[in-house]
């Protein structure tokens, strides 16, 4: 694959089997996208601002060798995509895991878990407010946790994490991919000034607590609007 190919053909890898199975009769997860664009949208709302605004500071940037070099709000078309995949990817997940999994595995460590992730994130995310990116994420992540516990308490975090640790498979070899591991560069690349300087393989840690804060923010707003539908 050409180079300036290479994050649209990694993002495009991976949503391909989500969107194919996406009408698979057990699943049906295209019954889902009522609620699962707005969510989206709703998180890219404020994703995007935060990923604009970084890039500019020098926080993180793209590699031009690997794009495509069509920007909009300093960002490349590749990185909107992404905003748009990653979750529709990550949800599927979690509803294929609805679906073969029926109980509740996580139910009874969900709410102390909460918790202890909520203090965590606040701890870390303070203590390191002289790094934009581990201070931002981990704070901006207990934020959601906070909502996400206020609004349905446990109802639904035992079988998010569930999908989020299950997640943490391909999260860790499509970002191993874009921070460099297996090719020449990295795709994006981090100011470590700004970051704990800690990384799994080529994965600054930050990412995974970005992802956290992403997808649980994506699957509240989810899971509100579904409810809301039952109600009425």
């Amino acid at each position: 694959m050409p180079k300036p190919y290479y994050y649209l053909g990694l993002m495009l890898f991976t949503v391909s089997y989500p969107l194919a199975q996406s009408f698979e009769h057990r699943i049906q997860y295209h019954k889902q996208w009522y609620a699962l664009f707005p969510a989206i949208l709703a998180m890219a709302l404020v994703f995007i601002v935060w990923d604009h605004l970084f890039t500019e500071m020098g926080i993180w940037g793209f590699n031009p060798r690997y794009i495509l070099g069509i920007y909009f709000l300093s960002l490349p078309i590749e990185e909107w995509a992404f905003f748009l995949i990653v979750p529709f990817a990550c949800i599927f997940i979690y509803e294929v895991l609805n679906y073969f999994v029926k109980k509740d595995i996580l139910k009874s460590i969900s709410l102390p878990l909460l918790f202890l992730l909520i203090g965590m994130c606040l701890i870390v995310g303070v203590a390191h407010l002289d790094k934009w990116y581990t201070g931002v994420s981990f704070i901006f992540t207990a934020v959601v946790l906070a909502i996400h516990l206020l609004l349905f308490r446990n109802k639904y975090f035992g079988r998010f994490f569930l999908s989020y640790l299950v997640t943490l498979i391909p999260f860790m070899l499509v970002n191993g991919i874009l921070t460099g591991s297996w090719i020449d560069e990295s795709i994006v690349w981090y100011n470590n000034e700004e970051n704990l300087s800690i990384r799994i393989g080529t994965v600054p840690i930050e990412d995974s607590v970005y992802n956290l804060g992403m997808l649980l923010m994506v699957q509240t707003i989810y899971e509100k609007i579904r409810e809301s539908k039952t109600i009425h």
